[in-house]
């Protein structure tokens, strides 16, 4: 292969590599943006390891990375940076097809540590002074009062004391007072379903691309190789 398809090549590689890192800032905008307008992660404790937000924060950075440094060894034909992003790039694909895995082999266990959270989480509130565990409090009020649900699985959770954030009526000055009788657990389950499908999403689509840029490497670092183009 001569020089100005090696440049060609190399031009392409780097592109790719440029239009992956610019996915994985964008997914790391994005989970941070959820991160902050959402007001569930106290009450799902167990859940917060594949939290949508954090799933997408923790990619994001290390797709980053990763990019980074494949566009910095193909532009400097740089054979260590290449074999480096090589072998950390497919890591990091293996890493995506095990938490895809993850996902679809322990969904129904991964509901029922969802219910069981919420459930430890209205208890709390229950059983908490008006000055105690704010943070839950806040945040179950939020969530029943975005969802319009009430209790984990209905109003009859709440044993009779039942909060403002459960009343239909804005403000609620009625008595008795008007309650949404649907419960927040499939309602914020259906919730994380839609945003775990459109992280997935994105997630396939990152993969796909990462692939590309796999490919791509390999003849590349294979003609530096060859030509002895910068051994650095």
């Amino acid at each position: 292969m001569n020089r100005p398809c090696v440049n060609c090549l190399k031009g392409f590689v780097t592109f790719l590599n440029f239009i992956c890192w610019l996915c994985g800032a964008f997914i790391v905008g994005f989970g941070e943006f959820q991160m902050m307008h959402s007001r569930f992660g106290s009450l799902i404790t167990s859940f917060w390891p594949i939290y949508p937000a954090n799933t997408l924060i923790v990619t994001g950075t290390i797709v980053t990375c990763v990019c980074f440094l494949g566009i910095m060894g193909a532009l400097m034909e740089n054979r260590c940076m290449l074999i480096t992003f090589f072998i950390l790039l497919f890591i990091l694909m293996l890493v995506e097809l095990a938490m895809a895995c993850v996902f679809l082999v322990y969904e129904r266990e991964m509901d029922n540590f969802f219910e069981k959270d919420l459930m430890r989480s209205l208890e709390t509130y229950k059983n908490s002074t008006s000055e105690g565990n704010l943070t839950i409090k806040e945040d179950f009020d939020v969530v029943q009062h975005i969802f319009r649900c009430c209790g984990v699985h209905g109003v009859a959770d709440w044993e009779g004391n039942v909060p403002l954030s459960c009343c239909t009526k804005n403000p609620c000055n009625i008595i008795p007072q008007p309650n949404w009788q649907e419960g927040c657990h499939m309602k914020l389950r259906n919730w994380f379903a839609r945003n775990f499908l459109s992280t997935g999403a994105g997630v396939v689509s990152l993969f796909i691309l990462q692939f590309i840029c796999m490919c791509f490497t390999i003849p590349i670092f294979c003609q530096f190789s060859r030509n002895g183009y910068g051994y650095k």
